[in-house]
């Protein structure tokens, strides 16, 4: 339990008189959690307070600093019968004070604050326990939190026990990950046979050199020591020499070709993983995208298949050369002396049971560090590319300031694993030489017995050395494979997951379509939360449709049902009579152009933009699809022309040319079905009458679906379809529907009033 001096200061300032002032003498705080959001979801400050008491709850911070001694606050008294309770969905979740007969309250935040909920829970369970007899640990250790689970612990502990029990737990799936691994490998079997060929043989000749030491100094140094030159056996001893020098130049030579051989055939196993994760994030739906970051996703295409490229390339090969060496070496040594070789693997288990404690402490490391790289990656992803708004709120230091906290974690993580792989290296090197010195204790008391030559003696320590030398090198694979099975783990991740818009098993290729949409009984949910609801509507070839309504009507859903982004949840959307989902979708969606609000330009020239969607248009078609976008001429300004690079997503340029450029792109590939989503609400009234008349010319003879939040930019269009709340409640032209009372006619009375007082107004 922790004193309110100790605590005080850790909270926001407002917070700090009147919590003072609502505690009770003798009362203790033990934790605090402000909530960001009230039961309406809007955003206002709420403090929770535990204390070895009550619960409380303070509200409006301000008026607690000017009222310090007013009551502001809820209470609860801490009972056995109640508990504290948080669920999370997507973004909200909900903290809820409960007893046996319902709830007494509730409270919502968003996910930021998820782990100091899961700390406050924690905290209110250790005080249940109290008042129950159960025995709780009462060291007094301060209680850390989890930057993986949320979990909250005593920093008494080395590690967080959620985090290694769920580790223990998950213990063969994660290896079992660098196993599934074979099905990349599979392709190169015989260059990785060939490559294991190298290995086997390379390993032969390195054992060679030690055996020779044998005869070179029972045969020809000893003899030599004690008669001289003239008993020296000159041509044993050039035989020897040749031996060493030849079992050396082949094994360098067999190790440059194995090294060769397999890294070709590691680098291309690291391709094919590459490729086929990136092909495999490609075809999943929006879904999957919407609830991960980008720096993630990068991190595990890139370094995740870099370190599985070292792993195969670097520490198998090396392990299986290992490994024979080893396996090699324990023949040969028994063979020379067995009671002498049993004493040389007298260190084996103590190796190995310090590879098991070090592996199972490693593996949290590892798994949190890639957790960590990945959010760092991620601010990377999303500071780079946001430069621009970063600059003009001028957070330039608070951005330094999170890249640094998230970087002060990661060295966290590796200084964890740092500390324990230091004590683990020497701890091997201590095991291994008291193996040598217990060699050289067992052999110096067999030579005085007579029981072998100086000659084996040496052999058992040259092989010996070879022998611990492997063994070490093989404790260090922990490391290695620790990271690379949380690598494997990582990239199966995505790989494992499937599409929510699957391929129909037994496709119909729609080939270039009509245009006819007919929408029956459409329904559509965002987890729990209906966004559609039994939608009907039929959209002739070439008619174009206004969808209007404001933010949050399920407009944008639509659009998106109708470009198959998802499927739906109930009932059905055709295209020229067939359903969508027995098309194939990237066949579908050839018959599909869309300008967007925010145009997305890649880096690279202007013609390559214009021909995404047709790589093999020519220049003159390219010229073409400007020229009716409007485009042509503020082009051939550029001084490169149509050659001229954009920066990254078109900054070079401004929005309504960036935009021009994207209803190019959509004219070149002459859809059948376009889709406007607010293409001019980012620009002025007169780019805006520029873009428009380009629409004009790319609507024409198209079934056109458009979101506008001007609602003059859709009277062109043969009807206006008014949405509510997930539901069409009205259908019609523009100037029949403002004859009739209803949502419409409001949304246009107060655009015009807007307009009037000289500020437009948007309506979805």
């Amino acid at each position: 339990m922790e004193s309110f001096s100790h605590l005080s200061s850790a909270l926001p300032a407002p917070w700090q008189a009147t919590v003072a002032a609502q505690l009770q003498p003798g009362e203790t705080l033990s934790a605090w959690l402000e909530l960001d959001l009230d039961c309406e979801l809007r955003y206002r400050a709420t403090l929770l307070v535990l204390t070895d008491r009550r619960l409380l709850e303070l509200s409006d911070p301000q008026a607690a600093t000017a009222q310090p001694d007013a009551d502001l606050a809820r209470a609860w008294v801490v009972r056995q019968d109640l508990s504290l309770s948080s669920v999370e969905r997507f973004s909200i979740g909900t903290l809820q004070l409960a007893e046996a007969s319902g709830r007494l309250a509730h409270w919502r935040y968003t996910v930021a604050r998820a782990s100091a909920v899961a700390h406050l829970v924690h905290e209110f369970d250790v005080h249940l326990q109290r008042l129950r007899g159960e025995s709780v640990d009462e060291k007094g250790a301060h209680q850390l939190l989890c930057p993986s689970c949320g979990t909250s612990y005593s920093d008494a502990l080395d590690e967080c026990p959620s985090c290694n029990a769920a580790i223990e737990d998950d213990d063969p799936p994660q290896y079992s990950a660098l196993f599934r691994l074979w099905r990349f490998a599979k392709p190169r079997m015989g260059t990785i046979l060939l490559g294991g060929i190298l290995t086997f043989a390379c390993t032969a000749a390195q054992l060679i050199p030690p055996y020779l030491t044998v005869p070179l100094v029972d045969d020809v140094l000893t003899p030599a020591q004690e008669g001289g030159a003239n008993a020296v056996n000159w041509r044993l001893l050039y035989f020897c020499l040749a031996g060493l020098v030849g079992s050396e130049l082949l094994a360098w030579i067999l190790t440059w070709a194995r090294n060769y051989v397999l890294a070709w055939a590691s680098e291309r196993v690291a391709a094919d993983i590459r490729n086929e994760t990136y092909s495999h994030l490609q075809r999943l739906s929006l879904e999957f995208f919407s609830t991960k970051r980008t720096g993630d996703l990068i991190t595990r295409v890139s370094t995740d298949s870099d370190r599985i490229c070292n792993f195969i390339s670097l520490n198998v090969v090396d392990f299986i050369s290992d490994l024979l060496m080893i396996a090699g070496t324990a023949v040969i040594l028994l063979t020379m002396n067995p009671l002498l070789a049993v004493i040389t693997l007298v260190p084996i288990p103590f190796v190995a049971w310090l590879s098991s404690w070090v592996r199972l402490r490693l593996k949290q490391s590892f798994r949190h560090g890639g957790v960590i790289w990945a959010e760092m990656t991620s601010i990377l992803a999303d500071t780079i590319p946001g430069i621009r708004v970063v600059k003009a709120f001028a957070q330039e230091t608070r951005e330094i300031d999170r890249f640094d906290g998230i970087n002060h974690r990661v060295l966290s993580v590796n200084d964890r694993a740092n500390r324990l792989w230091a004590f683990f290296g020497p701890s091997i090197d201590l095991f291994t030489g008291l193996g040598v010195v217990i060699i050289w204790a067992f052999g110096a008391w067999q030579i005085i017995q007579g029981n072998i030559k100086l000659g084996i003696l040496t052999a058992f320590l040259a092989y010996t050395y070879k022998f611990y030398t492997k063994l070490r090198s093989i404790s260090w694979m922990v490391n290695a494979t620790q990271r690379t099975a949380n690598s494997a783990r990582r990239i199966f991740e995505v790989l494992d997951r499937t599409s929510t818009v699957p391929e129909p098993v037994k496709p119909i290729h729609p080939g270039r379509l009509i245009g006819a949409i007919e929408l029956e009984d459409v329904s559509f949910k965002y987890g729990n939360r209906t966004v559609l609801s039994h939608i009907n509507l039929a959209i002739k070839p070439g008619e174009m449709i206004g969808l209007v309504g404001q933010s949050g009507s399920g407009k944008s859903t639509l659009i998106n049902l109708i470009c198959r982004f998802y499927d739906v949840a109930d009932g059905s959307i055709r295209a020229d009579g067939g359903d969508l989902r027995s098309f194939p979708v990237e066949e579908y969606r050839q018959n599909i152009g869309i300008v967007l609000q925010e145009p997305f330009l890649f880096y690279g020239t202007i013609a390559d933009n214009i021909a995404y969607g047709k790589p093999q248009a020519t220049r003159r078609e390219i010229i073409a699809a400007a020229r009716a976008a409007g485009a042509h001429e503020f082009i051939l300004n550029l001084p490169e022309g149509y050659d001229a690079v954009v920066g990254e997503r078109g900054q070079s340029l401004s929005g309504g040319e960036r935009q021009r450029i994207s209803i190019a792109r959509a004219l070149l590939i002459d859809p059948r079905i376009l889709i406007l989503d607010e293409a001019t609400s980012s620009v002025d009234t007169e780019t805006e009458r520029d873009i428009q008349q380009a629409l004009d010319h790319l609507i024409q003879g198209r079934t056109t679906i458009a979101i506008a939040h001007r609602l003059s930019t859709l009277r062109k269009a043969d009807r206006l379809v008014v949405m509510e709340r997930g539901n069409i409640v009205q259908v019609g032209p523009h100037h029949e529907l403002l004859q009739q009372p209803g949502v419409y006619a409001r949304l246009h009375k107060a655009q015009v009033e807007m307009a009037t007082a000289g500020a437009p107004v948007a309506a979805g």
